[in-house]
């Protein structure tokens, strides 16, 4: 019996041996896959921390575009209303002189728009569009196509290849 004895005592031993080494592998993969969940939690956490911050950004840059967009086209005719002064309170003038400051402040605003992609439109005789032109009158000028334009009251605008205001013209109608 001893030896029986011996035998259940080893097999029960090697038994408990095996299911503490079970537990020890479930215990050791369970702490691996718990770190593992804390680390995903934690990069979780921070993409999203990361990207609030993100959003925030981006949000005051557009609020910041949005606030002063217009800041760049003041400073910009700054210089031509300088001019427009400088020509209003001069002491020596006479019409050649006016005249010459008028065109320089002219030749400015022209430059200026052409540097902000602002394009003028509306010429004599060019044939009149619709999507361009605003037809103020029509007139009956044999000379000239029919649909021309024969005179331009003001002309139109486009910003960045958007009609900002329409040319306001005569036609030739025959």
């Amino acid at each position: 019996m001893p030896n029986k004895n011996k035998e259940t005592r080893k097999k029960a031993e090697a038994k408990v041996s095996r299911a503490k080494k079970v537990k020890d592998i479930k215990k050791s993969a369970n702490d691996i896959l718990e770190k593992k969940i804390k680390d995903i939690e934690d990069k979780h956490l921070r993409l999203k921390a990361e990207f609030e911050n993100f959003r925030r950004r981006k949000s005051e840059e557009i609020s910041n575009i949005l606030q002063f967009d217009g800041e760049k086209a003041i400073i910009g005719f700054l210089p031509i209303i300088d001019d427009l002064k400088r020509m209003i309170n001069t002491k020596d003038s006479n019409d050649n002189l006016l005249k010459d400051g008028v065109k320089l402040v002219d030749s400015k605003i022209e430059k200026y728009f052409e540097s902000i992609e602002v394009v003028s439109f509306g010429e004599r005789g060019e044939i009149m569009d619709p999507e361009l032109h605003d037809a103020m009158l029509t007139q009956n000028d044999k000379k000239a196509k029919n649909h021309s334009i024969l005179e331009v009251f003001e002309k139109g605008y486009t910003y960045r290849e958007k009609v900002i205001r329409h040319a306001k013209v005569i036609v030739n109608k025959k």
